[in-house]
């Protein structure tokens, strides 16, 4: 499956969080992942041992370690408002720090780049919250940068244009985006493909992940459906992602732990389909 240009991915869990078992990545020969970080326990150089190990007889890339937190709640958008990322003040140093031991870890595994959901930025930028929370991103950004690493912000709560303006405002060099078409309809916080075009070569990591727009949205969560099922329409998506130059993994996200099978099932078709438009697309452009 691997390719120079967009290989496949999956995001994939090890102990904790987020993302398909590493029985499926090795199944379905999946060439890169996205890990969400694993429990904090086991966040220790012994086991980023083990794990690099694994990768490497697996002969998995690892892309992204993808950080997250105990009380985050994503059961509608208000709950993500009140609980998500480092917005939550009574939570955001503990969480900073938190994200900081994640990026060590990361660090440990040999990846370059941490990812996380900061959540819902607070709209009036002259706000007290706000530039708490600009300051909060600048000391993650710098501890990163120690470390050589990038810090990507996944898309979905902002609209681009709001994203775009919190980034200029943190003012960090190594500061991207994980964009995610799904999350934009999932929020009802923009179309998608315009919204990747106007963000542009800041997007350094993608999540391949499809949802059909709510009768209301903004106000209610919109619906995740199977890759290729919902209104993101992944040909316009990739083809926007030539025009912005965008070379990286196509990261094949699909969280239904409940039901494993289908699981399974439902990211093996996505990979087909992401293989398919990708040779069709490639081939295309190389004429």
């Amino acid at each position: 499956m691997t390719s120079p240009r967009w290989p496949i991915g999956v995001f994939t869990s090890i102990d904790a969080g987020l993302g398909v078992r590493w029985q499926v990545v090795r199944e379905l020969q999946i060439p890169t992942i996205q890990l969400h970080a694993p429990a904090q326990a086991t966040r220790t150089a012994a086991h980023a041992e083990t794990f690099l190990r694994q990768l490497d007889q697996m002969g998995v890339q690892l892309t992204c370690v993808f950080g997250g937190f105990a009380g985050e709640s994503y059961a509608d958008i208000p709950t993500v408002a009140r609980t998500v990322g480092l917005i939550p003040s009574a939570t955001r140093a503990a969480r900073l720090a938190e994200m900081k031991e994640i990026a060590a870890f990361a660090g440990q595994l040999k990846c370059s780049v941490v990812a996380l959901h900061l959540g819902f930025v607070p709209h009036d930028a002259r706000s007290t919250e706000y530039r708490e929370v600009v300051s909060a991103t600048q000391d993650l950004c710098r501890y990163c940068r120690e470390l050589s690493q990038s810090v990507h912000l996944e898309t979905g709560q902002e609209s681009a244009e709001a994203l775009l303006k919190f980034i200029d405002d943190v003012g960090a060099a190594n500061l991207f985006v994980n964009f995610d078409p799904a999350n934009m309809i999932l929020y009802g916080t923009g179309e998608p493909i315009e919204a990747l075009l106007q963000i542009g070569s800041r997007v350094r990591s993608v999540h391949c992940k499809d949802a059909i727009w709510a009768a209301r949205p903004g106000m209610e969560w919109g619906r995740e459906v199977p890759l290729g099922q919902g209104d993101v329409n992944f040909d316009r998506f990739l083809r926007a992602l030539i025009q912005i130059g965008y070379d990286g993994p196509l990261t094949i996200e699909r969280e239904i732990p409940q039901d494993p099978l289908r699981q399974k099932s439902e990211i093996a078709h996505a990979a087909g389909l992401l293989e398919s438009l990708r040779g069709k697309l490639l081939n295309t452009a190389s004429k």
